[in-house]
C-alpha cells in the first residue's frame, strides 16, 4: 500500500510545462503524443504509460549501457533507467495536456524513479519502468501502481528532475544504480 501523501514541489501550471529533461516541445514527443491521443485524457494517459513501459525497455533488464536522459533521447533510443524512463513518459503526458510530475521513491536502497499524473481529477503515482519477472506493473486512473509497492515513497512531486538526479544522469558512464542520489 502507498502513502496517498504528495507534496507538491511547484505551482500547478509548472507541472505542464517543459524543462530540459522534459522537452515536450521536440518534434519526436510531439509525434508520439499525436499517435497515441485518441480518446479522453484517461484513454490517452494509459495509451502513453504502455507505450513507454513495453516500448522503451529499462537498460538494466537489457544490458544497454547508453544512459539518456531527455525524454525526447529517451524515446529515440527506446532506452532509459527509471528516472529517464518517467521523464519520457511525463512529456508525453503533458505534450497531451495531462498535468504531470516527476516522484521518488527508495528501493533495496536504490532511488527510483516514478510519474505521478493528474488523471480523471485525482493524482496517482504511476511506474512506467517495464515489467520483467517480479515486477508487473498496470496503469490505473484510480490507484498508485508501483513496480516496488512495499519500499518507501518521498512525498514530493517535482515539476522538473531535482539537480542531484539531472545532474547524476547526465554523469553516468553505464547504468549501474543511483544509489547515492537523493532528491
Amino acid at each position: 500500500m502507498t502513502d496517498p501523501v504528495m507534496d507538491f514541489a511547484a505551482d500547478p501550471w509548472d507541472y505542464l510545462a517543459a524543462s530540459e529533461a522534459i522537452d515536450i516541445e521536440h518534434p519526436l514527443v510531439q509525434s508520439i503524443a499525436s499517435e497515441l491521443r485518441t480518446g479522453d485524457d484517461i484513454a490517452y494517459a494509459h495509451a502513453a504509460f504502455d507505450y513507454v513501459r513495453d516500448q522503451v525497455p529499462h537498460s538494466m533488464d537489457t544490458g544497454d549501457h547508453r544512459v539518456p536522459w531527455r525524454a525526447s533521447d529517451v524515446l529515440g533510443q527506446r532506452t532509459g533507467l527509471c528516472y529517464a524512463k518517467s521523464h519520457a513518459y511525463v512529456a508525453l503526458l503533458r505534450a497531451g495536456g495531462i498535468q504531470a510530475g516527476l516522484c521518488y521513491q527508495e528501493s533495496s536502497g536504490v532511488l527510483h524513479g516514478l510519474t505521478a499524473a493528474l488523471v480523471d481529477d485525482r493524482w496517482v503515482r504511476l511506474d512506467p519502468r517495464g515489467n520483467k519477472p517480479g515486477v508487473d506493473v498496470e496503469f490505473s486512473a484510480s490507484e498508485d501502481r508501483l513496480a516496488y509497492p512495499g519500499d518507501p515513497i518521498y512525498p514530493t512531486v517535482y515539476a522538473a528532475p531535482p539537480d542531484a538526479v539531472l545532474e547524476g544522469l547526465k554523469a553516468m558512464p553505464e547504468p549501474t544504480g543511483l544509489p547515492a542520489l537523493r532528491p
